[in-house]
């Protein structure tokens, strides 16, 4: 198991101008990270194709690798131009992610209005989406690089969604970031979710959320609070903190025998740096304990 860090967990002192990306890298490696993700954070790989040459170069200086390249898309569009001008942009990535030295791309696949997210709607996308992925991952082929759905945005969110995709592009190199803490925002337990996606996994990401049900409800326009397809609300916690069984997760993964890249994940409204480095603490301890 190589543990590491997304960059997008300091996404706060990037946006503050308090680190740059590049020393955001050197902070993980000074925190004990294996490998870091790239999440664009206040940046575009595309438009500064340099930025993704000195990521690689940061890390190698730093002794840890580029686990995985993520990036947003949505294959529901309009008209056929459409859908091939964004497979053609998520190919771009692809080519950003080899730059990078990444063996691994998540891209989101599909979002639609809450109202629309019924499984009847799912399945009627299905062959768009799974051939927008398959188109994808025969061409990261060339390069080896594995791509992946992540459990997000609702409509492509529940473990039976992603098998189901999966299963349907038919590709080796295509698998599930799997989100440990993303099933809620569909109301589906997460340790349950992980069960039925982890033998599907090629990049795993630790995290915690504080959870409210309606009759225990925070309040309306709180910051960092997001609502639920069911109408609960989640906050990001750090790691070990909130109402996630981070400890039984973790050894769902062990036990599962998955030996890809772990990554921490933190989203709450905490500082930072201080909050990801206790997420990471955790993880590690609990790891070697279970």
């Amino acid at each position: 198991m190589k543990l590491g860090i997304g960059l997008h967990c300091l996404r706060q002192a990037i946006d503050s101008k308090q680190m740059t990306p590049l020393e955001g890298i050197e902070w993980i490696a000074e925190a004990g990270g294996e490998h870091v993700e790239i999440v664009p954070v206040g940046f575009d790989l595309l438009e500064q194709p340099e930025l993704a040459d000195s990521i690689r170069h940061q890390a190698q200086q730093v002794g840890i690798e580029v686990s995985n390249y993520c990036v947003r898309a949505n294959f529901i569009t309009a008209d056929e131009a459409e859908y091939d001008r964004v497979i053609d942009h998520v190919k771009r990535h692809v080519d950003v992610a080899f730059r990078l030295g990444a063996k691994r791309m998540r891209h989101d696949v599909a979002s639609r209005p809450l109202a629309e997210t019924s499984i009847l709607d799912y399945n009627r996308d299905l062959p768009k989406l799974a051939e927008a992925c398959r188109t994808i991952a025969d061409y990261a082929a060339q390069y080896g690089i594995t791509t992946s759905v992540e459990n997000h945005s609702y409509y492509v969110q529940a473990s039976e969604r992603l098998q189901s995709l999966v299963h349907a592009v038919g590709r080796d190199n295509y698998r599930v970031t799997l989100d440990t803490g993303n099933f809620l925002c569909v109301d589906e337990d997460p340790l349950s979710g992980a069960r039925k996606t982890i033998g599907l996994a090629s990049m795993v990401h630790l995290k915690d959320f504080y959870i409210r049900t309606p009759d225990r409800s925070p309040g309306e326009n709180l910051s960092g609070w997001l609502h639920t397809a069911g109408g609960n609300r989640l906050r990001g916690a750090i790691l070990g903190q909130g109402d996630l069984n981070v400890r039984e997760m973790i050894r769902l993964i062990k036990c599962s025998g998955y030996d890809g890249p772990i990554s921490i994940e933190f989203e709450g409204v905490e500082e930072c740096r201080s909050a990801t480095k206790q997420g990471f603490d955790y993880a590690r301890r609990v790891w070697d304990e279970v």
